[in-house]
C-alpha cells in the first residue's frame, strides 16, 4: 500500500525513493509486526483468558506440563494478524506471488483455528478428526500447487538439489504430488514441534531469516546468476513477507517464552508450516527447505519412527514422541531442550546456506 501511494511522490521528494528497496520495506515490515505483537498481544491474551480458551494438556505427557493446563492458546492469531497488516502496508500488492503466499498462510491458519476451537470446546487434546484435518490441508495444498503449476513460470517443475548447480530433473506432472506432500508435511512438522515454551517460535525466527536471504538473492538476477541458482522474477518481494514473519514470531516469542503466557496453537503452527513450504516452492528451494527446517524434519521423523516401530514390533524407540519430549523424559529441563534445539536449528541453517557456494 505504501509502495503504491507513496513511491509515486518520489518525483516531488526524492528521499521517498527508499520505498523501492526491499531491505527498507523488509526492515519496517518486521518492525510493524513486532510493534503490533507488543501492543495487541497482551489484549488478546486477556481476551483468551476471559473466554477460557485454554490449552488442554495430555495426561501421558511429561509431569512438568500438567501445571500448564488452561494456559491461553490460539496465540498464533497474533502472528497472522500482525503479518497480514504488515504485508498490506509494506508489500507490492500487484505481485501475484504475494497474494498466493498470503492466501496459503491464512488458509492453513483457518484449518488450525478450527482444530483449536474444537479442542477448547471438548476440553481435551482431540481436535478435528485426523481425516478432516488432512482433507483440509490437502485441499489447500492442491490449490496452491495447481496455481503454481499453471502459472506459466519457467522451470516451475524443475527439481533442484543442494550441491548441484543445475536442476537434477524436470519432474513434469509428478511435481504436483511432490509439492502437495511438501506443503502438508511441512505444515504438520511445524505443528509437531510446537510442544515446549518458545521452541517452535524460536526455530521459526531462524528459518524465516534464512528464507529472507534466499528470496532476496533469488529475486536478483545478478546474485542468482553469480551463485548459480534459479532467478525468480518477482520472488524478491517475498523478502518483505519473510521479514514480516520474523518480526511477528519475535513478538510472539515475547509472550511465549518460558513460562509461556500463551501458546501458539494449531492456528499458528499450521499456518507457519504452510507458508514456509509455499515460499520454498516459489523460489525452487523445495529440498533445501528440509535442511533449513532440519529440526522440524527430525521432530516429524521421530513420530513416524515411533508409530511404525510400535505397530511392527510393539516397542518404543523414544521415551515419548515428538523428539523434544524424549529429552524431557530423559531428564533435560524444558529450557535446556529449547535452547539446544535452537542451536541445532541454527547449525542446520548454516549448512543450508553454505550449499549456495558449494555447488
Amino acid at each position: 500500500m505504501f509502495l503504491e501511494f507513496i513511491y509515486p511522490l518520489v518525483k516531488y521528494f526524492t528521499p521517498l525513493n527508499v520505498f523501492q528497496y526491499l531491505t527498507f520495506r523488509g526492515a519496517y515490515a518486521a518492525l510493524t509486526t513486532l510493534l503490533l505483537s507488543f501492543v495487541f498481544g497482551p489484549h488478546l491474551i486477556l481476551a483468551l483468558k476471559k473466554l477460557k480458551i485454554g490449552q488442554p494438556i495430555r495426561d501421558d505427557g511429561p509431569a512438568t506440563h500438567l501445571k500448564k493446563d488452561g494456559t491461553p492458546t490460539m496465540g498464533g492469531v497474533i502472528i497472522i494478524f500482525s503479518t497480514l497488516i504488515s504485508v498490506l502496508l509494506w508489500m507490492d500488492l500487484d505481485n501475484g506471488k504475494v497474494w498466493l503466499t498470503l492466501g496459503a498462510f491464512i488458509a492453513f491458519g483457518i484449518i488450525g483455528f478450527a482444530d483449536d476451537i474444537i479442542k477448547v470446546r471438548r476440553h481435551n487434546s482431540d481436535g478435528l478428526p485426523v481425516w478432516a484435518k488432512l482433507v483440509g490441508q490437502f485441499a489447500v495444498a492442491i490449490t496452491v500447487t495447481l496455481i503454481l503449476y499453471n502459472s506459466g513460470e519457467e522451470g516451475i517443475t524443475d527439481l533442484y538439489v543442494p550441491f548441484f548447480k543445475n536442476p537434477v530433473v524436470d519432474m513434469g506432472v509428478w511435481w504436483i504430488p511432490f509439492a502437495v506432500l511438501l506443503l502438508v508435511g511441512e505444515s504438520n512438522a511445524v505443528n509437531l514441534s510446537d510442544g515446549l515454551d518458545g521452541l517452535a517460535s524460536g526455530l521459526l525466527i531462524l528459518v524465516c531469516i534464512a528464507l529472507a536471504i534466499l528470496t532476496y538473492i533469488s529475486g536478483r538476477s545478478d546474485y542468482s546468476s553469480y551463485l548459480g541458482i534459479p532467478y525468480i522474477l518477482g520472488g524478491g518481494e517475498l523478502t518483505v513477507f519473510c521479514f514480516a514473519l520474523v518480526g511477528s514470531c519475535i513478538g510472539f516469542l515475547w509472550h511465549n517464552a518460558h513460562p509461556a503466557e500463551v501458546f501458539m496453537g494449531d492456528v499458528g503452527s499450521l499456518s507457519m508450516g504452510g507458508v514456509i513450504a509455499t515460499i520454498s516452492l516459489i523460489i525452487k528451494k523445495e529440498i533445501l527447505v528440509l535442511i533449513i527446517g532440519g529440526v522440524f524434519v527430525l521432530e516429524a521423523a521421530s513420530v513416524i519412527i515411533q508409530v511404525l516401530i510400535f505397530k511392527l514390533r510393539k516397542k518404543r524407540v523414544f521415551k515419548m514422541a515428538p523428539l523434544h519430549h524424549h529429552f524431557e523424559k530423559s531428564g533435560w529441563a524444558e529450557t535446556k531442550v529449547v535452547i539446544r534445539f535452537w542451536i541445532l536449528g541454527g547449525l542446520f541453517i548454516i549448512i543450508a546456506l553454505s550449499t549456495l557456494k558449494i555447488q
